[in-house]
């Protein structure tokens, strides 16, 4: 009677346990991951030797979780020790937990804040004065340079421009929004020569934002969620060439992120339209287009929140 007691006390504590560590992933803001990111960071998958993006950076910076964002390691505590995944001989206090690998041989590190694996720890190995070795996947990282405070810009066309620009002009860290024209062969086009169709412009909205309060993928999840980024040569009732679809990247890391986005809607069932274009000379609309919306106290009619991404 006291052993099926005992039994019972356990099952308790681990179910307890298991639905406080549920509990707490559902309140936890997580990004949306690959099939290649979850095998990792997840199932506990490694990548190949020196195939990943951070094996040999060099920049100052702060190395943080993929998943959750959380800092993890300082550039200066990087170093090379020729093993093909990147190096640390020391992370942000706190930042990393230590637990055994199930192997039963090596130590397994992962994110303190989200669990999310990271790779292995070593010490013995005589590489830096610390001794210690954190043997950790690109994958289960993202980059933040030092030097990230000042403004970037994207631009995103998801049909009329007054309601793409409503929402974002509301979103964290977005410090200023413009209306305007890009991807076509007019100079200095007009309103009236875009809506003609014969200058091959869409209608766009520039935003600028400090990197430092948001990020590119932020904005992308806010961009899908406030258009039917499905539908074809058009938003809505505005059809034709200029309301299309479409995220002109300015960057290559802008141009995975959104192909990484693209991946992730057609996985969860969608068909998105959007197109991939580099970003061109971006020309300004007339001012009375600009925070249109506000001006006239109203709200789009074809760009409605809905959301889709975790």
């Amino acid at each position: 009677m006291r052993l099926k007691i005992f039994f019972s006390g356990i099952l308790m504590i681990f179910v307890q346990t298991a639905c406080s560590q549920q509990a707490k992933q559902q309140v936890m803001k997580l990004n949306q991951l690959t099939d290649s990111e979850k095998a990792v960071i997840l199932y506990k998958a490694t990548e190949r030797p020196f195939t990943g993006e951070y094996v040999n950076t060099k920049d100052t910076g702060v190395y943080v979780c993929r998943q959750c964002n959380a800092p993890l390691y300082r550039s200066e505590d990087k170093f090379d020790s020729h093993c093909g995944w990147p190096s640390f001989d020391d992370e942000i206090a706190g930042a990393v937990k230590r637990i055994p690998d199930a192997d039963g041989l090596r130590t397994e590190i992962v994110c303190a804040n989200c669990g999310g694996h990271l790779g292995h720890v070593f010490e013995g190995e005589l590489f830096t004065v610390k001794n210690t070795r954190h043997c950790v996947n690109s994958i289960s990282m993202k980059f933040i340079p030092k030097n990230n405070n000042k403004m970037e810009k994207a631009y995103f066309a998801s049909g009329c421009f007054w309601g793409t620009e409503y929402h974002f002009m509301k979103a964290k860290g977005v410090k200023e929004t413009t209306v305007g024209y890009m991807g076509g062969r007019t100079q200095s086009p007009t309103y009236k020569e875009v809506c003609a169709g014969t200058t091959g412009h869409i209608e766009t909205t520039e935003v600028e934002y400090n990197p430092a309060e948001t990020s590119f993928e932020e904005l992308l999840k806010l961009y899908y969620e406030t258009h039917d980024f499905e539908q074809v040569g058009g938003q809505g009732p505005d059809i034709g060439e200029q309301y299309q679809s479409v995220i002109f990247y300015v960057n290559d890391d802008q141009k995975k992120t959104a192909e990484k986005y693209l991946a992730l809607l057609t996985d969860m069932g969608y068909k998105p339209a959007t197109q991939l274009r580099k970003a061109e000379e971006f020309w300004a609309a007339e001012d009375y287009h600009q925070e249109y919306y506000d001006k006239k106290n109203g709200t789009p009619y074809c760009h409605v929140y809905r959301k889709i991404f975790k």
